[in-house]
């Protein structure tokens, strides 16, 4: 099968990660000499704990809800792109964490899950961004998570232990020139452990402090801190039922774009994390709407990239993810499979996260399996059976769940299977997997991300071509 002929039925046909490896396969590795052209910038996606079934899906659902594909899947049809598997182990287990991910990029040695930065030894890696700050590059970190979460951190901070936010928070100071994302709660002095007012010495260093989509859509500042939520962003289900989000977070297509324009406008030389934050946490909660609507953001951040880079040839742009998560899959549904299409459908009405939706049933007044029932009814559009929803509200009150795996026997696990049996949804547990991830890239010195690529070896490839 040449690069240049697989279609769209061709990638169908390879389902999964063995599909994707068998199509690999048919690329040839190319030699540091065919690596050509300077690269200005490097834009590098992350669509943070996507197991590979999530692009298929995401395909498919974009053609439900929107009409259209997906820019990924576009991407990886490109005969000007490079496609490749990205290796994720970490140096104490085969399953990363995304700490441990992110600094095997940004710091270019593996390390013990948990730790930014920090290697077994316990000696520190200097993480790429400031590298790049003291040759005169400039630096960005978009997200929808916390800016000071696991994934953006790792290109800037050193910390032990990934949960010290608010120790990774002032370490950005002078190294990252655009913060955009959630995390208000690492800097104001009224919620920070420590009381430090870290928003005051962002500003007097600066940065323009955002906090509203309006704001964002309008600066024009060479510096920029923007946090637009106390904690995570919400997922994108949820800001596009809410006209007051709407209003208020940027997406992260916008979160992007005025990013790269403000890169872009600037002579020097840039790198530009992207990720989609939140795709994970869909991942973990068994929680399809959250993950897929999320991936779909994802995917117009990548369109809106792709767009502003179009027709240059300086600008690098890579595309992955730090592991999968859970492994979702579409599973056939009906006699030869024939409900499978009606079932998958069933997503679209979904209205909500289940983040939203529990919090939502425990601020309720009447908090009975009835009632829980009558809500999932009303957000995801899916009817429980009584028995569902007694099993369902026990495991909500700390009742013993009567399920023989580990990784099912949890909130997230036993609903998610109650959605499968609507939606045709599996997933294999909460927790990361093993699986190497998908890595596509565009532009100069894109050759470098063909075939599989230890996820420790981007960090040479960033310091050569940018250092």
């Amino acid at each position: 099968m040449s690069e240049a002929k697989i279609g769209r039925r061709d990638w169908m046909k390879l389902g999964g990660l063995g599909g994707a490896a068998a199509l690999l396969s048919g690329c040839s590795k190319p030699t540091a000499g065919e690596a050509k052209g300077e690269v200005r910038g490097i834009v590098f996606m992350v669509s943070d704990g996507m197991s590979t079934g999530v692009l298929t899906m995401a395909e498919n659902f974009s053609h439900i809800v929107r009409k259209k594909g997906t820019r990924w899947w576009e991407l990886i049809n490109d005969p000007a792109s490079v496609r490749g598997l990205m290796e994720n182990s970490s140096a104490n287990s085969y399953v990363t964490d995304s700490s441990a991910a992110s600094s095997a990029w940004g710091g270019g040695v593996k390390i013990n899950n948990g730790a930014v930065n920090i290697r077994p030894d316990g000696s520190k890696s200097t993480p790429i961004l400031r590298h790049l700050k003291k040759l005169g590059r400039r630096t960005g970190l978009v997200t929808t998570a916390t800016i000071t979460h696991a994934t953006p951190a790792g290109f800037a901070a050193v910390t032990a232990n990934r949960d010290d936010e608010h120790i990774i928070a002032p370490q950005y100071l002078g190294v990252v020139d655009l913060l955009m994302g959630g995390g208000m709660n690492f800097f104001s002095p009224q919620k920070r452990v420590d009381s430090r007012d870290a928003l005051t010495i962002f500003t007097k260093a600066g940065y323009e402090l955002i906090e509203d989509r309006d704001t964002l859509l309008k600066s024009k500042s060479d510096k920029v801190l923007g946090l637009f939520s106390g904690s995570h962003l919400p997922f994108e289900v949820d800001r596009l039922n809410d006209p007051e989000l709407i209003k208020k977070i940027p997406t992260l297509a916008e979160m992007s774009e005025g990013a790269l324009k403000n890169l872009l406008g600037h002579p020097e030389k840039f790198l530009l994390q992207i990720e989609g934050g939140r795709i994970d946490h869909g991942a973990h909660s068994n929680d399809i709407a959250g993950l897929i609507w999320d991936q779909l953001a994802f995917d117009d951040a990548l369109a809106k990239v792709l767009e502003m880079t179009a027709g240059r040839d300086d600008i690098l742009v890579i595309v992955t993810s730090d592991h999968g998560n859970a492994n979702p899959g579409l599973n056939g549904t009906g006699k030869n499979y024939d409900e499978t299409n009606k079932s998958f459908s069933k997503i679209a009405k979904m209205t909500c996260s289940y983040e939203k939706l529990f919090d939502d049933w425990g601020r309720s007044s009447e908090n009975t399996p009835e009632n829980l029932a009558a809500m999932i009814k009303e957000k995801l559009g899916i009817l429980l059976k009584p028995k569902e929803a007694a099993e369902l509200h026990s495991s909500l009150t700390a009742e013993v769940v009567s399920e023989w795996s580990e990784q099912h026997r949890n909130l997230p696990g036993l609903l998610g299977q109650m959605m499968g049996n609507h939606t045709g949804i599996g997933w294999t547990g909460i927790s990361h997997t093993s699986d190497p991830t998908m890595i596509s890239a565009i532009g100069p010195q894109a050759e470098r991300f063909s075939g599989i690529v230890p996820n420790h070896e981007v960090h040479r490839h960033f310091l050569e071509l940018l250092g």
